[in-house]
């Protein structure tokens, strides 16, 4: 029988030995830098775990698919010891362990938490994660504004949280806000998009936002607009509406079958220079054929904008692309909210935690749509299966 080596280990693999977690990656785009400039709502004599720590561990608890504030205090308390160190939570030094917060703790810090000092540091970190991950930076980049109304909270005056989000038409959510209670989302619309840097960006949101003041002030931020025309404009309608259209070439045309129906889209475009609209150079037509294929029933829709992106600036197609691609925060973001993490059955009403729960689920969609993910769902379930995955995702190991 061979006689087993008795050399010494190398120094290299002594190390190696000691790690208590894995080592972060030098160049990951870390969550907790961004939390660090957090204001701290806790007294200083309460401070017992840090802030950073626990915001941290509830997000990697919500990419873990935790659903609720339960379901984040439970993942944080089976995390694995080097997983608990990893977030930030400290060695007891009389028991040796780690100590993390008790359930309650964690609600009492995401009730008080500057929604949005959050939102903004979640913001900065998912812009700096998608930095370089593409093959190459596009000349336009896209950002649809849409609200959407928490069901089951409260704010004051007893009405639903009402949030205005911005999300680009990659999947990316890039800015929130919280709607005052005897407001609407007007007012909010410059305040989302104030910071995100708006040169060649194309804003698309429903016919709400189709004011003279976001007109113009999106103009003076450089960016353009693709604005819905309805009724709350009849004058600018009107005009629209009685185009010669039927003299106008079709500019691009597409034909789609699924979901039980079958769509046909024409769209024409058309320079016009005096639309009384703020900076509008070309008035839009969609034209949508809808097949119900169960039924045979056929409907027919006309859908009027104006836009300021100048002729020839962008090809027609891209332009259908982005009147189509503005309904992806719908049905990318707030319906996947609604049905993979339950928030339209949610009942919570306490302080800032509605608005908390819907950032940290923003982040969690917006990291799984930047690593390619498709089905939320699905990366919720692969993202559980090891403690050490939600923590990679948010630049940690």
């Amino acid at each position: 029988m061979p006689a087993v080596s008795s050399s010494p280990i190398p120094p290299g693999l002594k190390q190696l030995a000691r790690t208590l977690c894995p080592q972060p990656l030098p160049d990951a785009v870390c969550l907790a830098r961004f939390l660090a400039g957090l204001p701290d709502p806790r007294d200083r004599r309460g401070r017992r775990f840090p802030l950073v720590a626990m915001v941290t561990a509830a997000a990697a608890g919500v990419l873990a698919g935790a659903r609720s504030l339960t379901a984040i205090a439970e993942w944080i308390n089976d995390a694995p010891r080097w997983v608990s160190m990893a977030l930030g939570f400290a060695i007891d030094p009389f028991t040796k362990t780690v100590t993390v917060s008790h359930p309650t703790t964690v609600m009492r810090l995401l009730t008080r938490l500057d929604g949005d000092a959050l939102d903004t540091a979640i913001s900065a970190f998912l812009q700096a994660r998608s930095t370089g991950r593409g093959p190459t930076k596009a000349r336009w980049r896209a950002v649809a504004v849409d609200g959407k109304q928490l069901r089951g909270s409260r704010a004051a005056g007893g009405k639903a949280v009402w949030l205005l989000a911005a999300m680009d038409h990659a999947g990316t959510v890039l800015g929130q806000r919280q709607i005052e209670a005897k407001s609407n989302e007007t007012p909010a619309f410059a305040p989302l998009l104030q910071d995100l840097g708006l040169k060649n960006t194309v804003i698309t949101a429903d016919a709400a936002h189709t004011q003279h003041a976001n007109g113009w002030w999106l103009r003076e931020q450089g960016a353009h607009y693709i604005a819905v025309v309805k009724g709350n404009h009849p004058g600018l309608l009107k005009q629209v509406r009685t185009l010669p259209w039927a003299d106008i070439a079709l500019d691009h045309k597409d034909r789609t079958r699924g979901w039980g129906r079958l769509e046909v889209r024409h769209l024409k475009t058309v320079t016009f220079r005096h639309l009384s609209y703020p900076g509008a150079r070309q008035a839009l037509r969609v034209v949508r054929w809808r097949k119900d294929l169960t039924s045979g029933n056929t409907t027919i829709e006309r859908l009027y904008f104006v836009t300021s992106l100048p002729p020839g600036a962008v090809s027609g197609t891209q332009i259908a692309d982005w009147i189509r691609g503005h309904w992806k925060i719908e049905n990318q973001l707030h319906h996947v909210r609604d049905t993979t993490f339950a928030e339209g059955a949610s009942k919570i009403r306490v302080g800032s935690l509605p608005r908390v729960m819907a950032s940290l689920r923003n982040l969690a969609i917006s990291v799984f749509r930047q690593d390619d993910h498709t089905n939320i769902a699905a990366a919720c379930r692969y993202t559980a299966r090891d403690p050490q995955r939600p923590l990679t995702a948010l630049g940690i190991t």
